[in-house]
């Protein structure tokens, strides 16, 4: 099993910044990627972005630009970095992790998520 920890989370006006973490333990061996999730109150839950092992990163349109995923040299952390934050990026955040193969990202892992709130 892998075990995913999300911290960051809060409230922010619009335009502001917020930066997301997530550490990963366990049997971090069975992965090779890990992401962002969010979903927003009735609305399904999106990928934002994703990374894998090399360093290749995915973003959803919505937040291409403003959003930029990182990770740490161990690879057990993963970071979020979310600048230009607007209202509609308001909703519960989670990390993920899983395979990442042949360019797409398949979350097997998810973490307990965290609140971003975007109000004035």
């Amino acid at each position: 099993q892998v075990q995913l920890v999300e911290s960051g989370g809060g409230l922010v006006q619009p335009g502001g910044s917020l930066r997301l973490s997530c550490a990963a333990s366990g049997s971090i061996f069975r992965i090779n990627g890990m992401g962002w999730s969010r979903q927003a109150p009735g609305k399904q839950r999106e990928l934002v972005a994703s990374i894998n092992s090399g360093n290749i990163t995915n973003y959803a349109d919505s937040v291409k630009g403003r959003f930029t995923i990182s990770r740490d040299t161990a690879q057990v952390t993963v970071y979020l970095q979310m600048n230009s934050l607007k209202p509609e990026d308001t909703a519960v955040y989670y990390c993920n992790a899983g395979a990442w193969s042949r360019g797409s990202y398949y979350p097997g892992y998810w973490g307990q998520g965290t609140q971003v709130t975007v109000s004035p």
